[in-house]
């Protein structure tokens, strides 16, 4: 991945207000040249100790991704508030953009 492109993702998803979460997709759509793929992939090789709020991007279905992390994403986005329907998706209406 170019560094411009990784330095895009990082920025559009530190800028992700609490109580707020965006898509995969929608970071990328932001992004020139990024794809929902790439996304995933920047964030999968964040550092560990890293302050970046990688808890905020999920699916475009507006669930979270299945990775190791998805328990401590969860509970996460509770603690600022955001509840998932009893299918496991966060309302739309708190989407950001």
């Amino acid at each position: 991945m170019k560094p411009a492109l990784k330095e895009q993702i990082l920025t559009i998803i530190a800028a992700i207000p609490p109580g707020r979460v965006t898509t995969y997709g929608r970071i990328a759509a932001m992004t020139e040249g990024g794809t929902p793929r790439l996304v995933a992939r920047a964030l999968r090789e964040l550092p560990a100790g890293h302050e970046l709020p990688w808890f905020r991007v999920i699916t475009a279905s507006r669930r979270l991704a299945d990775h190791p992390g998805a328990d401590e994403q969860r509970r996460r986005l509770i603690d600022e508030g955001v509840a998932f329907d009893h299918r496991g998706r966060v309302a739309s209406e708190r989407l950001w953009p």
